[in-house]
């Protein structure tokens, strides 16, 4: 607090802070009475504000040892503008900066001379006191900066935008329609406790659910039904999405439940002046609910009553920029700060959110196993190389004969849904004689190849190999390792002619689908929900997706497999191409994810690997590295696995030397006290100028 406890707007966290004066950062500066507003003695000389002169900033400065909110006058002829959670630019050694008002205070801290703000570059209140103690938490929690976080959580300024006409919220029709909530619990009377959680939203309390929702289209109708009643009870509610087409599907959901106006969708497509045009709203209080991607775990919404998230286990969650956090890591601090309810869903469980329930900050919402066997569909598996089909075109398509069948049979209804793992035509090749890997004789990188017409080429580099010979035999001829979507399609299209063959991908994804007969080819992720679900769904090249060098190999395709096989009619068949004894697929046939998840986390448990620990991933030069972990002092009973060499791509105009990664593991309850320590060491070597980079993820997702 101030000395005279004149403070406004206090962000909580900020007393613990230490202040500096922009002025020289680097260096001490003369003891004086200027950090005092004082007389003016010059002519024309700016003269600070009457009230409050001392403004706190945060400037958009990203070096961790400058990590703290400096102190500036407020100019008088800015007293009006200058309000707390403004942008303003400032002079920050020797330089025009970007900054945010935390805060006016009647005095400062610091002895010597304190500069001027330069100018209010807009007196919009866009950084909130919850959003900004919000920001430094998860900068703290993943030894990141504040100016990082705020970056994920402020859009940049649209002035266009900014100045059209407010719309008072009284005009924007902010309540929900008459039916929705109340009594009415929609699809969540399929849940035993969801009665109860939709009761404990509407009376105003914070319930916090992990949901294993049931397979169907009904996800979306369940979310905007728990968002209704959180609107009732006058709060607001926040839902984030993997994808643009999830906030499209649970856009039309809200649109349903609510009245026009109550809820807007934030995706990357809309484009920065629409996308700032509804963030304004929320900030401003004429949307009341929010549903979006990544980006939307930091809007503003006002009086948070409800933080929901989808499919958590989706890697699009983490945020690929520094200090990279995880959506679900900042909704849960969100809810637990605001005391809301919090939902993290999805058609299986991660052991993420099996952590959250064991340790009693969430419950489960399951359906009993009644429900669920009659939503889920029939799942057989199939050897890979087991039998293939006793006819030729079966055989061309390389599908086993309860796979043929089962398609062939499903295509007479409606559409069959095909999952490769893989894109392109053939990804990985290799020699025809002795199997070694095809590699580029440039840069040692895989080759693949782009239909049945090309030559291979580099995955890397891009050169064409036109000329390969296998180093190890001479052999000139290769083969198939793994086979890609527009291959398969290729394929399918010998095997069912007359049939349409749809793909779904990176380079083109297909949005619906209608419920005439059709092969549906996508890879994980992109597959297109069918009018009235798919007939039949075919699971490929399982052992692409387990044998991945990756501790959530097995979480992640059972949840890729799920998400997949929900898209098929109730009891409709799905086949997986996989080794039947392996707990993935078993989870999958019986349609147990929670089992599954719980026991991946007692394993964990035993052997000490997130999320049962806490773990922080070091990667850069190997000299950068060793003076990183001489700098920091680790808590008590860290344990540093490596350094071990990182292999990479190469990629043109990047450092060429070579990277190595460090893993550093503590018990979870030091979580925190890894990331001070290793905050603290960034913070030593930035002081230092030290020019090579080291980059610290806390939890990453990959470990292997």
């Amino acid at each position: 607090m101030t000395k005279d406890g004149g403070g406004t707007d206090l962000i909580p966290g900020l007393d613990d802070l230490p202040r500096k004066s922009p002025n020289k950062p680097e260096k001490s500066e003369k003891a004086g009475k200027a950090g005092k507003p004082g007389k003016v003695g010059k002519k024309g000389a700016r003269r600070p504000a009457g009230e409050l002169p001392v403004a706190r900033i945060a400037v958009d400065m990203s070096l961790p040892h400058l990590d703290r909110p400096f102190d500036y006058l407020v100019p008088a002829e800015m007293d009006a503008k200058a309000v707390p959670g403004c942008r303003v630019r400032v002079r920050f050694a020797g330089q025009l900066v970007d900054g945010f008002v935390l805060e006016r205070v009647a005095e400062s801290d610091h002895e010597g001379k304190l500069l001027f703000l330069e100018r209010v570059t807009s007196s919009e209140r866009v950084l909130t006191p919850e959003v900004a103690a919000l920001v430094r938490e998860v900068a703290d929690r993943y030894a990141g900066t504040f100016a990082d976080v705020l970056r994920l959580a402020v859009p940049p300024r649209h002035a266009r935008v900014e100045a059209e006409p407010v719309v008072a919220p009284e005009d924007a029709g902010v309540e929900p329609s008459e039916d929705a909530g109340g009594d009415d619990f929609g699809v969540w009377l399929d849940y035993p406790a969801g009665a109860s959680f939709l009761s404990a939203l509407a009376d105003g309390r914070a319930p916090r659910a992990v949901w294993t929702a049931l397979p169907g289209p009904d996800w979306t109708a369940a979310i905007a039904r728990a968002v209704a009643v959180t609107l009732r009870s006058g709060r607001g509610a926040l839902v984030v999405v993997a994808d643009g087409r999830d906030v499209a599907r649970m856009d039309a959901a809200l649109k349903a439940e609510l009245r026009e106006g109550v809820h807007v969708a934030l995706t990357a497509e809309l484009g920065p002046a629409e996308r700032y045009r509804r963030w304004l709203a929320i900030l401003r209080g004429t949307a009341r609910a929010v549903v979006g991607t990544r980006a939307a775990m930091f809007a503003p919404v006002a009086d948070l009553g409800l933080a929901v998230l989808w499919d958590d286990g989706d890697d699009v969650h983490a945020e690929p920029h520094a200090p990279y956090p995880h959506a679900r890591d900042v909704l849960a601090l969100r809810a637990h700060r605001a005391s809301a309810g919090a939902l993290i869903g999805g058609f299986t469980r991660t052991t993420d959110a099996t952590q959250l329930v064991e340790s009693g900050w969430a419950h489960t919402l399951t359906a009993d196993r009644g429900r669920v066997r009659t939503a889920m569909p029939r799942v057989r598996y199939v050897g890979e190389d087991a039998q293939l089909a006793r006819d030729a075109a079966a055989r061309t398509a390389r599908l086993p004969n309860v796979a043929f069948e089962a398609a062939r049979q499903a295509l007479e209804e409606g559409p069959v849904l095909v999952q490769v793992p893989r894109r392109g035509y053939v990804p990985a090749i290799a020699c025809a004689r002795c199997r070694t890997p095809a590699q580029c004789v440039e840069c040692q990188g895989p080759l693949s190849l782009p239909s049945s017409h090309a030559a291979p080429y580099c995955r890397w580099c891009g050169r064409i190999a036109g000329d390969w010979q296998c180093p190890e035999c001479g052999f000139v001829h290769l083969r198939a390792v793994v086979v890609g979507a527009k291959r398969t399609a290729e394929e399918l299209g010998r095997a069912f002619p007359g049939v349409p063959v749809r793909t779904s991908g990176r380079d083109a994804i297909l949005e619906r689908l209608g419920p005439e007969r059709a092969l549906v080819v996508s890879t994980p992720g992109a597959e297109p929900p069918a009018e009235g679900g798919y007939t039949a769904a075919l699971l490929l090249d399982g052992w692409v997706l387990l044998g991945r060098p990756d501790l959530r190999a097995g979480e992640e395709t059972l949840r890729r497999w799920m998400n997949a096989a929900s898209l098929v009619r109730p009891q409709g068949p799905v086949v997986v191409a996989a080794e039947g004894s392996l707990p993935a697929v078993q989870a999958l046939v019986r349609w147990d994810p929670v089992t599954y998840a719980e026991r991946e986390l007692a394993e964990r448990n035993e052997v000490g690997f997130p999320p049962a620990a806490r773990m922080a991933s070091l990667t850069g030069t190997p000299a950068a590295i060793r003076e990183l972990l001489a700098d920091a002092r680790l808590p008590d009973g860290a344990e540093v696995l490596g350094p071990v060499p990182v292999p990479s791509a190469p990629v043109a105009g990047a450092d060429v030397r070579d990277k190595e990664r460090a893993l550093i593991r503590v018990p979870r309850a030091t979580g925190h006290a890894l990331a001070r320590a290793l905050k603290e060491a960034q913070g030593v070597r930035s002081a230092r100028k030290s020019t090579e980079t080291v980059r610290v993820q806390i939890d990453p997702l990959e470990l292997i």
